[in-house]
């Protein structure tokens, strides 16, 4: 799928800060530099940066220009709206370990609509507050059909735009729909451990999957949450 322009130098930038080029808090070029750089407008410039501010990629200090994010951002499992920006409702996170290949829960693997026995590329992060202390531990497994047409899923490091747009860039698939589960049971010694939780400690647990516009899963996300932190609020006619 081919990039616009802007979409391809807000990817260019997002490369070299992967990279190691630009470092956390350094400055990035500028409007003007980058207008100069791809012989487009400014206008044009300017929009590409306004992409990597909506991913969280980069954030506005006043005399200085834009900079690099001191942490990466995501939103926590469940509630995707179609189309929302990826920093709505985000929270920085950590990394656990490295993405690997591994044999899902059975109520993943239906979710997933793969067999009991197939593996699915697994990536844990664990949300945080803004002091530091954790929010929620997130797995996230995506199926073999996308993984394998996504290769940067299986870094380390992390997608500075999002895997949503990522995924949809190389496969062409994106979430139309979503269906979210709740339930309640207690924390496993793992996520007591990543969530500083004494064991037995009760947690509600969100299983998000996403459906592209043929019905076909996505993503399924198992996010975890201690009972203290955990609300859902609707609002509804009456």
């Amino acid at each position: 799928m081919a990039l616009l322009k802007y979409e391809e130098i807000a990817e260019s930038l997002r490369s070299r800060i992967a990279a190691g080029e630009f470092a956390p808090g350094d400055t990035v070029p500028s409007g003007r530099d980058l207008a100069e750089q791809w012989s487009v407008s400014r206008a044009t410039a300017i929009k590409a940066m306004d992409v990597l501010r909506n991913d969280g990629v980069v954030e506005a200090r006043q005399g200085t220009g834009f900079i690099v994010t001191e942490t990466p951002v995501a939103r926590p499992a469940g509630a995707r709206q179609a189309g929302s920006a990826r920093v709505t409702g985000g929270l920085p996170f950590l990394r656990v370990g490295a993405p690997d290949w591994v044999v899902p829960p059975a109520h993943v693997a239906e979710a997933l609509r793969i067999d009991a026995a197939a593996e699915a590329l697994r990536r844990v992060r664990v949300l945080q507050l803004p002091d530091g202390s954790p929010h929620s531990y997130v797995v996230a497994w995506f199926p073999p059909d996308i993984a394998g047409a996504s290769p940067r899923l299986a870094q380390t490091a992390p997608i500075a735009e999002g895997t949503t747009r990522y995924v949809r860039r190389q496969t062409g698939r994106f979430p139309v729909e979503g269906t979210d589960a709740t339930s309640v049971r207690l924390a496993s010694a793992d996520e007591c451990e990543h969530l500083a939780l004494s064991e037995p400690a009760a947690v509600a647990v969100l299983l998000h999957t996403a459906y592209d516009q043929e019905g076909r899963p996505l993503v399924c996300e198992e996010g975890v949450t201690p009972g203290s932190l955990y609300e859902r609020v609707d609002t509804y006619s009456m």
